[in-house]
């Protein structure tokens, strides 16, 4: 029986420059197969995709992927926005005083 494939996309987004991979792999293959079978890999070697979703929800490495899924890499926060919103109110109470 040949081994079925169906397509799934791959995403990164760098600040200024996103990617988008689309991907044929085989049936049952989990976020991190489709990962490994994009160009990503290979464009970013140093690249951490431990931080994934499907679509803006969070998923693991290990979630089995349907038909035409997008797997979104995440990048680190750069800033929490809790302590930049805190900030930012500390600074319009010194100004309003």
């Amino acid at each position: 029986m040949p081994e079925v494939k169906i397509p799934v996309e791959v995403a990164y987004a760098l600040k200024d420059e996103q990617f988008l991979f689309k991907v044929m792999v085989a049936e049952g293959t989990t976020a991190e197969g489709a990962i490994k079978a994009s160009p990503l890999l290979e464009m970013f070697p140093e690249l951490n995709y431990e931080k994934i979703g499907i679509f803006s929800k969070p998923a693991t490495l290990e979630t089995v992927l349907r038909e035409m899924d997008r797997v979104e890499i995440y990048r680190p926060l750069v800033a929490d926005p809790r302590d930049r919103r805190r900030k930012q109110v500390e600074q319009e109470r010194q100004a309003n005083k």
